[in-house]
């Protein structure tokens, strides 16, 4: 049986919106089980309409309709169709006119998380992608902007803060002070899926920030009672950000107030609702103790990412949902640029890059793959995705690689002063930097209507008597679901060419075909570049800095890949010779391992890495990276086909006990040296030197012996902040013995009060590759903290469990897929988003050798099988199977 057909919505169907909405009032009643939501419209005729409207369709979800008035007449049944889905009225008026509607919903019974929900005792809202259609019935489109003014009414002692977006106009109270109310008014027109209501009984942590321009602006991040103290980092972060938002794009804030509100149940990160953004709590509160170094980066670069939304995202919105990449994909841009400036460069890009090739990587290469700006969806939310936001992000920084940083700016000078309070197309964003530049971006388009990952097939070749080496590139497209022929893509290469002496030679000086800078941009399917004057055969650094997101394969030997971890001149690819020489060694492992073989890496590679750990010019993060090698999902993509979870993690764990025992004097000796002492900083420096300390202890704790465990284990008990309490707990719950139970009793004993630190708890647990995981996370989904209804908790034990888990989640015997595709089958009806997260856990099982690749076959055709499943979930299902 084929899982259920819902009818997509296709991209090239799209029309104008019949009628505009110039203001918006809404008046809200909060009660737990029954809001009032009062909604004034004031509509007109949209001139850009494909045809008169005579009759309208607004969208509505999960809300009860009380009456609905046009022009101030309550209309009758007989006047409009009210279905699940929408409210359509049979004849409106060819002239601008009102609409009244009074609706009410249940935030109590919202578990679903998508509009008005009542969650920990706090109201919140979360309207993106379609959740506004959830509070009232409404044109719920994002190329409908309109001007809001929201009164907010509420009982003080249950709701005592009232947040809504734009500026704060008014509050007072009723009935002797048993009733309260607010008035917000967002002078901005924005789409309904930014709108935000926030109401509960909240502390808050207040500053102040002074624009470019002289204006003073109120900061406040609220959240619950006692926690005030976890937000300074938070705060920090949204200083600096609006700061280089004015420095480094020319973008000012535009209200008068700044609000953030953290919040326990959320499905996404954050949301960036204008002038009040609605966080996740994890990537809001953090202190030494209760978050790791990642943490506190992590909330850097969402705070920065959900401000800078302001701009891109809200000031331009996007026209309709495919080009939902036009806000994301350029955002995600600028929270690296920004992330970049204030930590290190290099240590960046590789996160970036290291991000993508695990997340969007396996998703161009399998079932799910899509374009950039998708033609198609049956759901929205299923569209959030490393493609739209990672990938969406490398072509914007291809753009800005292209031009240079000068013409880069002036595009986007163009595009911020042109687009301002539009909803605006991915060829509006693009003619803005073509038209800067005068030049054609037809070909570059191809990002974003081509699926896939392309792959570059590099050889060079070296002619001692011309004194000439060719560098020959040829281009391949995979076909992918829906698009078997592929056109060539314009793709920027940043390269290099190495002496024998480890400099870089001048590349302008041996060829005209490249820049001074070492870019060529690839347009055909087959590109030779000539380069004369070398006398000696120099070894090639090609996609330097990650320039393109593409597959590189190059002729390289493993000398020349020795000889790159050593004198490479880009951070980036000297990183990546590491990667590449590692995961050439494990393939081969995974080979030798199938003949009962026992590999060795080579002294080649040894000596390279210690030369590289012993190199103090390098940053201790940067050392840190180079010291962790490719993951069982890396090694499982390389390998391509009939993978074996097991051997892919006995082939990496092997190694890396080999790389240990072989480096073990110098890993001891970064551990002792890095101990730090002192006052515990997020900032760089300091938390590089944790991230180096850490991962030496990993590997000298991979060799099994018994000191190394104690050394861990007495690492996790003496440890100072977060990072090293985790870290070393990340190890503990993977072994085996009673260091093992002594720290995970330790941590729930001490954080068990702790919602959010606590997770760490349940993911190490799940993310363990014990026989005995699968019975471990089954029990854990009964423990009192865990509830199918809290997202995080999902993520961390559920989510965790199929995505990092390899090893379990593929069990031979099929017990993982049949436990996650029972618990995405108990999630839809709760929360259809995040049981299409866990479904899609299941993406990569075409890539598994035959045994487990039937058992994930049968238990994905069960589950598409069940009845009733929501159009997230089958969706993702009916994409995976085909």
């Amino acid at each position: 049986m084929k899982p259920q057909s819902h009818a997509p919505i296709l991209l090239a169907d799209y029309t104008p919106p019949p009628v505009l909405i110039d203001t918006v009032h809404l008046s809200f009643d909060l009660h737990p089980t029954e809001t009032r939501v009062v909604s004034k419209l004031k509509l007109r005729p949209n001139p850009k309409a494909a045809k008169k409207a005579t009759s309208l369709v607004l969208d509505g979800e999960a809300i009860t309709l009380v009456s609905v008035a046009l022009d101030g007449v309550t209309l009758e049944a007989k006047d409009y169709t009210l279905t699940p889905a929408s409210l359509t009225l049979k004849r409106i008026p060819d002239r601008a006119f009102t609409l009244d509607i009074v609706t009410t919903c249940n935030p109590s019974a919202n578990t679903a998380l998508s509009g008005l929900y009542l969650s920990r005792g706090v109201y919140t809202t979360q309207c993106e992608a379609q959740g506004f259609r959830r509070i009232t019935f409404f044109l719920d489109r994002p190329d409908v902007l309109a001007t809001y003014t929201v009164r907010i009414e509420a009982d003080p002692a249950a709701a005592g803060v009232l947040l809504s977006n734009g500026n704060p106009t008014e509050r007072g109270t009723l009935q002797s002070g048993k009733r309260h109310y607010a008035i917000w008014k967002d002078p901005h027109p924005k789409p309904s899926y930014l709108f935000a209501l926030v109401g509960g009984n909240l502390a808050s942590f207040a500053s102040t920030f002074k624009t470019a321009s002289g204006r003073n602006v109120d900061l406040r991040i609220y959240v619950e009672p006692g926690k005030e103290s976890r937000c300074a980092w938070a705060m920090d972060a949204l200083k600096r950000s609006m700061t280089w938002d004015e420095e480094r794009f020319g973008c000012e804030y535009d209200l008068d107030v700044f609000n953030i509100v953290a919040v326990s149940d959320f499905n996404m990160g954050a949301m960036e609702n204008k002038g009040l953004n609605i966080f996740n709590d994890r990537l809001v509160l953090a202190s030494p103790d209760t978050a790791s170094d990642r943490a506190f980066v992590d909330i850097e670069r969402v705070i920065a990412h959900e401000y800078f939304h302001n701009w891109t995202g809200n000031r331009i919105t996007c026209r309709d949902w495919f080009q939902l990449c036009l806000k994301e994909g350029l955002t995600v841009y600028r929270d690296q640029e920004f992330t970049s400036d204030m930590r290190s460069r290099a240590v960046k890009r590789i996160d970036d890059v290291i991000t993508l090739k695990s997340r969007q990587f396996p998703e161009d290469g399998g079932p799910l793959a899509h374009n950039v700006r998708p033609e198609s969806y049956i759901e929205i939310n299923n569209f959030y995705t490393a493609t739209v936001y990672e990938k969406g992000a490398e072509v914007v920084r291809m753009v800005a690689t292209l031009l240079g940083p000068e013409l880069f700016r002036k595009g986007m000078d163009l595009y911020l002063s042109r687009h301002d309070g539009e909803a605006a197309t991915i060829e509006q964003f693009i003619a803005c930097f073509a038209e800067v530049s005068k030049r054609d971006f037809k070909q570059f388009m191809l990002w974003y209507s081509q699926s896939g990952t392309p792959e570059l097939r590099c050889t060079l070749t070296h002619d001692a008597k011309t004194k000439t080496a060719e560098l020959a590139i040829d281009q391949v497209l995979h076909p992918t679901p829906g698009q078997p022929h592929k056109k060539p893509m314009q793709i920027p290469v940043r390269l290099g060419l190495i002496g024998k002496t480890g400099k870089d030679l001048p590349l302008a000086e041996h060829s005209n075909e490249v820049t001074k800078d070492g870019l060529v941009e690839l347009t055909e399917s087959r590109h030779v570049f000539r380069f004369h004057g070398i006398a000696e055969r120099p070894v090639p650094s090609l996609l330097r800095g990650f320039s393109a997101p593409v597959n590189l394969i190059v002729n390289q030997t493993d000398d020349d890949l020795a000889f790159l971890m050593r004198n490479d001149t880009d951070a980036f690819n000297r990183w990546q010779a590491g990667q590449d020489y590692t995961g050439r060694l494990l393939i081969a492992a995974v080979a030798a391992l199938r003949k009962s073989e026992r590999p060795k890496p080579p002294k080649a590679f040894i000596a390279a890495l210690a030369h590289s750990l012993a190199d103090e010019t390098l940053e201790h993060a940067y050392r840190a990276q180079l010291l962790t090698f490719p993951t069982e999902a890396d090694l499982a993509r390389l390998l391509r086909e009939n993978v074996d979870p097991a051997l892919v993690h006995k082939a990496i764990g092997l190694f890396e006990r080999q790389v240990a025992t072989t480096l073990g004097p110098d890993l001891a000796f970064i551990y002792e040296r890095l101990e730090t002492k002192g006052r515990y900083a997020p900032d760089a420096k300091q938390a590089g030197k944790r991230a180096l300390r850490n991962r030496a202890l990993a590997l000298l704790f991979a060799r099994g012996k018994a000191d190394d465990v104690a050394r861990a284990l007495t690492h996790f008990e003496a440890a100072k902040n977060a990072t090293d309490e985790i870290d070393a707990l990340n190890l503990l719950a993977a072994a085996k013995g009673p260091a093992r139970k002594s720290a995970l009793d330790r941590f729930y004993a001490r954080w068990k009060n702790d919602h959010l630190v606590i997770d760490h708890w349940f993911r190490v647990q799940a993310t363990a590759p014990h026989e005995t995981t699968l019975k471990t996370v089954e029990d854990l989904t009964k423990h009192p903290l865990f509830s199918l209804t809290n997202p995080n908790k999902v993520r961390a034990l559920l989510v965790n469990f199929a995505t990092m888990n390899p090893v379990q989640f593929n069990r031979p015997d099929g017990a993982g897929y049949a436990f996650v595709a029972a618990r995405v089958k108990d999630l839809d009806p709760i929360n259809p988003q995040v049981a299409a997260r866990l479904a899609s856990a299941f993406r990569s099982w075409r890539a598994l050798e035959s045994g487990r690749r039937r058992e994930a076959k049968k238990m994905l055709s069960a589950l598409a099988r069940t009845k009733g499943l929501s159009r997230d979930v089958s969706e993702i299902v009916k994409r995976i199977l085909d």
